[in-house]
């Protein structure tokens, strides 16, 4: 990998050899490590027993959880807020917990559509609840460093599992409750 960001370097025109640069590939693999850690994890392993039993079947919501990825087709960081609801069956997620699956799908190589379902079903495997909804605003640097150069857009996702795709009440209660 050290190779590869010093003739990234070489390509880009630097001299590799000045001396701001004599020890970027190595800050640079241990950026990447960490920016990427999501491969190296698993919902068990996140989890960790954090399911409990609890009476009730209302909805539970966790809003503006920081993401921070990398767009898998520009290598640029997409950025913003995750918001993540399900109903449960009886069993709920210790709460720290929902962040950290967010977290999980966000330190990989992504397209914002597909973090979104990756979140859902992570909830929805370890619950098995009556429905799970996942929102995801974020504004991606691909899109505002290149190309367009639209410095105020934001991209929004949903993905909705069980009830919030089937009841549009559900989802209406849903969206209203992280719209304050």
């Amino acid at each position: 990998m050290q190779e590869a960001i010093l003739a990234l370097l070489r390509h880009i025109g630097e001299d590799v050899t000045r001396p701001g640069l004599e020890r970027t590939p190595e800050r640079v693999i241990q950026a990447w490590e960490y920016i990427l850690s999501g491969y190296s994890r698993n919902l068990a392993e996140i989890i960790n027993g954090a399911v409990f039993d609890a009476p009730g079947d209302e909805m539970v919501i966790v809003k503006d959880i920081e993401i921070y990825s990398i767009c898998e087709h520009h290598l640029l960081p997409f950025f913003g807020k995750c918001h993540i609801g399900y109903i449960p069956r009886g069993k709920i997620l210790g709460v720290s917990k929902l962040a950290r699956i967010a977290d999980m799908y966000a330190r990989r190589l992504q397209v914002q559509e597909r973090l979104g379902h990756e979140i859902a079903g992570a909830v929805m495997d370890a619950l098995e609840p009556r429905g799970v909804a996942v929102i995801i605003e974020a504004r991606h640097l691909c899109m505002m460093m290149r190309g367009v150069e639209k410095q105020n857009s934001e991209m929004r996702t949903s993905a909705m599992l069980g009830a919030f795709r089937r009841r549009p009440e559900t989802r209406a209660e849903f969206m209203a409750l992280i719209s304050k």
